[in-house]
């Protein structure tokens, strides 16, 4: 599992999944604010698979 994600996609996926996370826990969205959990997940490891299927990466150094 090789990085795929580079330093400015890594941190707009940081904040966009603490930000729609913490909309889901003051009850502003609801339970579709869970979902950024996985752009949260991603921007963590660094690994994103649908850029794996699709060929892309952000990463300058990879």
């Amino acid at each position: 599992m090789n990085a795929n994600i580079g330093t400015i996609d890594r941190s707009l996926r940081i904040v966009v999944g603490l930000i729609l996370i913490g909309l889901s826990l003051s009850g502003v969205i609801g339970l579709w604010g869970w979902i950024g959990i996985v752009p949260l997940a991603t921007g963590i490891f660094r690994f994103c698979p649908l850029y794996a299927l699709l060929g892309i990466k952000t990463c300058k150094r990879c």
